[in-house]
């Protein structure tokens, strides 16, 4: 039997794949069956049909996922994901940018399996943050459109899936793999490319490592081996929820909302969890609005809404939303007894007296009856020169504490502030009365205090080992309009002659203004993993006021933010539910 395919002739020998590719093989008859029957000679006159056929699915996806649905199926194209389909088809370079829960990976990956049944020998991978990511996401929705669509298993010739590795080959020589969007994939070639999450993407990875990817078209497989002018060669689509405004991917979608206007090929097409909603796909509009109350505004409006959140200027925040953040009117020079308060401290230390100083930021946490944050309201913002020695600084900063009885006091001590942290933990004296200050005890630190008899309150900030969530979270409050500030005063409200009223009013509102410009003066920028970090505009301008109150209310959303669930659940259903479980 060794010699068995000796006798075999190429149309028996050669039953897969590319094998049967070669159209100057008279041996190799259809593989297309009518009756039981070999049907070549009908094939070869109705091919102008057959290629009617096939350029109509070409152009509608839909309908071919139509063609081939069993009758027990138990799901179907919703208007809105033919729409999406179509445009993944037959557009150049699409951005489309849907919610958690839309189904958007799953209609990807159908245009994927679609274009690659019916262009042969196409390369189409699929790109993500990781490969694990990618690979992941395309065995998950493989699985899930093989139990639909059952027929696709007949086109498919293997398939080959681990933890950072996902393959799909096809019987006419196509293949759907993954790809990282990182420098990892530097140097690969495929047919088509598509980008998910491509919000976390910045410009420079993406012009290096992804967009040379789809730059080989692809050839016909007959005899001349053609490239098709009519087809997408080197199309580049981008999936994905909304990002930050100001970051490449928002200028990238601005731009190909442009190309679309000026019919360039390309098109842009978005939906907020409302249109999956009313189609009954994800969650129901109950559980989304429960969300809402509980996760950030700003996380809403990115995974829910998809709205780019932030500055088209590439600000810390929006200038809008940040003088609508300015409602106080009244500042507060001593601490209400009943009031929650914290400080916190942005350290500077300098012969330069210009630009040097320390800055102070007092927050008063306003609740609502479930415990949770109602409000971070900025009361006042106190400065230092950086010129006093640490010693000194030490002084005002518990002098300050006293007068408010706040809670805790938050030190960067990242650079600069361990020097003040060194002092805080040390008794003080107040050379201008002679009372002695007593010493700090950290929270969250092993530095040890001079005395037993100290106050609990020092929280020493690494800044840099949570940046992206302290911007973040600043983000979230001012979008929010949950923080706070000082209103805006005009010059003619002020008694200049009034000493006392300078001190209460004046200054704070003064300073208040000072910040507004500082934060104004912070632009993010967004790293290669997707996290962001802060940048001042004019370099020669502070920054002080602006980092000590982000850092204040980064504290504040994380450690005093407490939401309590209320559980109305009678004792005997409540013991119930222990029992079963």
């Amino acid at each position: 039997m060794a010699s068995y395919g000796k006798f075999q002739n190429d149309n028996n020998k050669y039953t897969k794949k590319v094998s049967r590719n070669d159209t100057t093989n008279s041996s190799l008859t259809t593989m297309v069956k009518v009756n039981g029957a070999n049907e070549s000679l009908n094939f070869n006159e109705n091919l102008d049909k057959w290629s009617d056929l096939v350029a109509f699915y070409r152009f509608y996806p839909d309908l071919w996922y139509d063609l081939i649905t069993p009758e027990t199926n138990n799901i179907h194209l919703d208007l809105d994901q033919r729409v999406f389909m179509r445009v993944l088809a037959r557009f150049y370079s699409a951005y489309a940018c849907f919610p958690r829960g839309f189904g958007k990976t799953f209609i990807e990956v159908m245009v994927m399996i679609h274009t690659s049944v019916f262009y042969p020998n196409m390369e189409f991978v699929m790109t993500a943050q990781t490969r694990e990511n990618a690979a992941a996401l395309l065995q998950d929705k493989y699985a899930e459109l093989i139990k639909y669509y059952p027929l696709i298993k007949n086109e498919v010739y293997s398939t080959k899936f681990q933890k950072d590795i996902a393959e799909i080959e096809f019987h006419n020589g196509s293949k759907i793999d993954i790809l990282a969007n990182n420098q990892s994939s530097k140097g690969r070639r495929r047919k088509r490319i598509m980008v998910e999450e491509s919000a976390l993407l910045d410009n420079k990875t993406y012009e290096d490592v992804l967009e040379p990817i789809p730059n080989v078209p692809r050839r016909t497989i007959g005899r001349l081996g053609l490239i098709d002018k009519t087809e997408m060669n080197g199309q580049n689509h981008f999936l994905t929820t909304t990002g930050f405004r100001g970051s490449d991917e928002f200028y990238r979608c601005l731009t190909m909302l442009e190309q679309m206007k000026n019919l360039e090929g390309f098109f842009v097409l978005g939906a907020s969890w409302e249109l999956a909603c009313y189609y009954g796909r994800g969650e129901s509009k109950a559980k989304i609005l429960a969300k809402k109350e509980k996760i950030s505004p700003i996380a809403f409006a990115r995974n829910y809404c998809e709205k780019w959140v932030g500055s088209d200027t590439n600000n810390l925040v929006n200038p809008n939303k940040l003088i609508e953040c300015r409602v106080l009117g009244s500042a507060e020079t001593v601490g209400d007894k009943n009031g929650e308060y914290i400080l916190a401290v942005d350290v500077a230390r300098s012969m330069n007296s210009s630009n040097c100083q320390t800055s102070i930021a007092v927050l008063k946490k306003i609740s609502a009856k479930n415990g949770n944050i109602k409000s971070i309201n900025l009361v006042n913002i106190l400065t230092l020169s950086g010129v006093n020695d640490f010693g000194s600084q030490a002084v005002e900063v518990k002098k300050t504490r006293e007068l408010y009885n706040a809670q805790v006091v938050v030190v960067d001590c990242n650079g600069l502030g361990t020097g003040l942290a060194d002092f805080l933990v040390k008794e003080s004296i107040d050379l201008s009365t002679g009372n002695t200050l007593s010493c700090f005890k950290t929270l969250n630190t092993e530095r040890k205090s001079e005395s037993d008899d100290c106050i609990s309150c020092l929280y020493e900030l690494n800044a840099q080992s949570c940046q992206n969530e302290i911007v973040v979270n600043f983000m979230d409050a001012v979008e929010s309009t949950k923080f706070k500030m000082l209103e805006k005063r005009q010059a003619g409200d002020f008694d200049i002659n009034d000493e006392m009223n300078s001190k209460n009013n004046i200054l704070p509102f003064m300073q208040t203004d000072l910040l507004v410009d500082e934060i104004l003066n912070i632009k993010t920028k967004q790293l290669p993993n997707g996290n962001l970090t802060l940048e001042k505009v004019v370099k020669k301008m502070d920054k002080d006021r602006a980092s000590a109150t982000i850092y204040g209310v980064w504290y504040m959303k994380k450690f005093m933010d407490n939401f309590y669930e209320t559980d109305d659940r009678s004792n005997e259903e409540y013991l119930l539910s222990y029992l079963n479980y």
